[in-house]
């Protein structure tokens, strides 16, 4: 069965071996010395001023940033289930909150964040999703951010980047916190969260808020190459090992430039289908596709064709699919996944089957990669 869920995604062989090693103890000076070169390499992914990494999954890193960072109200984004999360997290811990809401097809704007931060002097930090992985979706964050930044520049600006980090260059310059998974992207199995800091948020932090994801206990601990508490050693060693492969292979580039060419090729292979995509705003992290026989689609994939992929939540149940473009994903899987996509549509009776979707995809593909050598 091939994995084509938007997270957890396949983890790679040979980090799965690295991650096989007798378990280390968390205080010693083996790990440390893991624990230092992980911090280094992740500096590197996140292009931060500080990085911590957390025991827990996305939300846990979703809900430290919150309550480090807001100290007043919080002014979130609503596009989908994970925007509408950092509304609820607010609200959990007694803050104020604004919410700007769309449909999970639609992005924010720069103009109505901007008037919103405007007419609410109370706000102190914005929350956003780089990627919306709801629907697919991707926010214009970075330009979001300017122009927060040059209207109040003490406003915190948290960026969910769980399904954006490892999968395009994200511009950290008017952002304070971004934050990470490691199921997605990063290849790894959930369980580990990270979270890029800004000079300036570090000194908001200052002594921190809460216990357990108090950051400023992870941040003075972390610098001395160790954790708070319990570390997730095997996670950390996995993330390692990936962040260690894909640096001493082709870089961080090659592997933006791959899913950016392999999300356009599939979106393109779909759509000559006559499929729709989903977002106004497609994110590169997966494909979304709107269609009155998602769940048809679905089902044919994963029993007729060894495909699994992601179906809709809430009221896109059923009504749409995603299709996973994160992590090191060979172009021949992808060919067999728009392939897939095309013989169910053929035993629906949707259309007759004639390879138009390999087609298209290897043509979009492999000249897009042809045509960046001759440069």
């Amino acid at each position: 069965m091939l994995l084509f869920t938007p997270g957890p995604t396949p983890v790679p062989e040979s980090v799965r071996l690295a991650m096989a090693e007798p378990t280390l103890h968390h205080r010693t000076p083996e790990f440390e010395a893991i624990l230092k070169e992980t911090r280094a390499l992740l500096f590197e992914l996140m292009a931060t001023d500080e990085v911590v990494m957390l025991a827990s999954t996305g939300t846990g890193a979703m809900e430290a940033a919150v309550t480090n960072l807001c100290h007043d109200t919080l002014l979130n984004v609503n596009a989908g289930k994970f925007g509408e999360r950092f509304g609820k997290i607010a609200k959990a811990h007694g803050l104020g909150n604004i919410e700007i809401k769309h449909e999970w097809d639609t992005p924010a704007t720069v103009a109505e964040v901007v008037e919103a931060v405007k007419a609410n002097a109370d706000i102190d930090a914005i929350a956003i999703q780089i990627s919306e992985s709801a629907g697919g979706l991707r926010h214009p964050v970075e330009e979001i951010a300017k122009a927060v930044k040059e209207i109040r520049p003490e406003v915190m600006v948290i960026a969910d980047g769980i399904t954006a980090v490892g999968v395009e260059r994200i511009d950290v310059t008017h952002i304070d916190a971004l934050i990470a998974g490691s199921q997605k992207a990063l290849m790894l199995p959930p369980g580990l969260a990270i979270v890029g800091l800004s000079h300036a948020a570090v000194e908001k932090i200052g002594e921190g808020k809460g216990y357990y994801l108090n950051l400023a206990s992870e941040i003075k601990k972390q610098r001395q190459n160790t954790t708070a508490y319990t570390a997730a050693t095997t996670l950390i060693i996995g993330l390692g090992k990936i962040l260690k492969e894909i640096k001493e292979g082709d870089g961080l580039g090659k592997l933006y430039c791959d899913t950016a060419r392999r999300a356009k090729a599939t979106r393109f292979a779909l759509e000559a289908l006559g499929l729709h995509s989903y977002p106004k705003v497609p994110a590169r992290s997966m494909t979304t596709i709107d269609d009155e026989n998602a769940k048809e689609i679905r089902d044919l994939l994963k029993t007729d064709f060894g495909v699994n992929v992601a179906g809709g939540q809430d009221h896109l149940k059923g009504k749409i699919f995603r299709i996973n473009q994160m992590g090191l994903i060979e172009p021949y899987e992808m060919v067999w996944v728009v392939n897939a996509v095309e013989l169910a549509l053929a035993k629906l009776g949707r259309r007759p089957y004639d390879g138009t979707a390999s087609r298209v995809f290897n043509e979009e593909y492999f000249k897009s990669i042809l045509k960046s050598e001759s440069k």
